[in-house]
């Protein structure tokens, strides 16, 4: 379990995020919404060790890091480093060995290639295919499905369910709603860096109709298309 407690962050006079408090169980999967800038990437940041912060951050692993995967929205690469590489340079950081690249490339990517001259899609799984490797206890997932084609979001999908029946802890960020309607437990919702709303499974369906009135109202035909 992750228990974040009293969270803010600033950076400078600029208050991204307010007094979070929210836990994270093992086995389930979280997303977190909200409009851009409203701290979403902030506070994978801070949990995954990458910020300073104030409040607390606690859970039942010895050093939090040390179990996380980090899916960045643009994950950074080497610029003369090959697919293959870059694998195994994460599964060095876990010692983790005699790993078979080739039987576990499920996207089907061109491990011999520069990782820099991959599409951003390409380099998406890419990324998400070290995190998987280093066979993470938790999971932080910022936008995995943006940029990547419709058949790899069809697995990605597929892992996530995979990573909860295997009690992993997966929190997912995505403006696509039905990804998150398909694979999370609970979705909570940011405003200008607070938490005001959580979401259950059951109520999905009508969060998201809600949604839809609120965001599109009568803009459309405001366009005057």
């Amino acid at each position: 379990m992750i228990v974040i407690h009293k969270l803010s962050k600033s950076f400078g006079s600029n208050s991204v995020l307010s007094d979070i408090n929210i836990s994270f169980e093992a086995g389930k999967v979280y997303g977190i919404i909200g409009e851009n800038g409203s701290g979403k990437t902030t506070l994978f940041r801070c949990i995954s060790g990458l910020e300073n912060f104030e409040g607390a951050i606690s859970s039942t692993f010895d050093l939090l890091k040390n179990h996380m995967g980090f899916l960045q929205t643009e994950p950074f690469f080497f610029s003369k480093i090959t697919g293959r590489e870059y694998l195994q340079l994460f599964c060095n950081a876990r010692d983790i060995k005699n790993i078979d690249f080739e039987k576990n490339n499920v996207f089907g990517l061109p491990l011999d290639r520069y990782a820099k001259t991959y599409s951003t899609g390409m380099k998406k799984k890419l990324a998400l295919m070290a995190i998987l490797l280093q066979k993470n206890e938790v999971i932080i997932l910022d936008e995995p499905f943006n940029g990547v084609d419709i058949q790899s979001n069809m697995l990605i999908v597929e892992i996530i369910h995979k990573l909860k029946s295997l009690k992993k802890t997966v929190i997912i960020s995505s403006h696509i709603f039905s990804t998150l309607h398909d694979t999370c437990d609970e979705i909570h919702r940011l405003k200008q860096g607070v938490f005001v709303e959580k979401i259950l499974k059951q109520d999905f369906s009508t969060f998201e109709q809600k949604m839809k009135e609120y965001t599109i109202g009568n803009k459309i035909e405001l366009l005057s298309l």
